[in-house]
């Protein structure tokens, strides 16, 4: 099985220092819902991993975020992507649980769900926390520098051997094209 695994705010829909609380607050990054539909096209299984910790700061509700990703798979649908799962920590930071992001708790949920190994799974992500995360969790890190990846190159807080790529598009043309 090919699974690949995507952040979700700053990787396929833009970011915002104040959250993304409603459908119409989501706006895909340019490119991203087409990269997505590329993957599937190329047999991958898409699943997002995401920390959404304006739940836990009572920002927005869970039924918020579920029409949050019922536009985003309206969207996607035109693309012919699909997303296989969404995992999602509601939490705040100061909560310290094994599911937020640096920590690898949704990815080892994933790996355990699929029954794989994340070995051979790329994880992409725009910050270091994702980064962090997938190292953990034994998968293959990606950084893209939408949302806040540009930051985390220019501060130079990347660790070696991860692979950095303009935007989710960039990263997907690499591998659906490499022989």
């Amino acid at each position: 099985m090919k699974l690949i695994i995507l952040d979700r705010d700053g990787v396929i829909n833009e970011d915002s220092k104040n959250y993304i609380k409603s459908p119409e607050e989501w706006m895909p990054i340019h490119g991203s819902l087409e990269s997505i539909g590329r993957l599937c096209r190329n047999d991958f299984r898409v699943v997002i991993v995401t920390n959404q910790s304006g739940i836990g700061r009572k920002l927005f509700s869970i039924e918020s975020l579920n029409l949050i990703h019922k536009k985003m798979n309206l969207y996607l649908m035109r693309y012919g992507a699909v997303i296989d799962a969404i995992f999602f920590c509601p939490c705040v930071p100061e909560k310290k649980c094994s599911c937020r992001k640096p920590k690898p708790g949704l990815f080892n949920q994933v790996s355990e769900r699929y029954g794989i190994s994340l070995s051979n799974t790329y994880c992409v992500g725009d910050k270091i926390t994702d980064i962090d995360a997938a190292i953990t969790a034994g998968g293959i890190p990606v950084l893209v520098k939408t949302g806040k990846g540009g930051d985390a190159v220019s501060k130079g807080i990347i660790p070696k051997n991860v692979s950095i790529y303009k935007d989710l598009a960039a990263f997907v043309t690499h591998i659906t094209t490499k022989k």
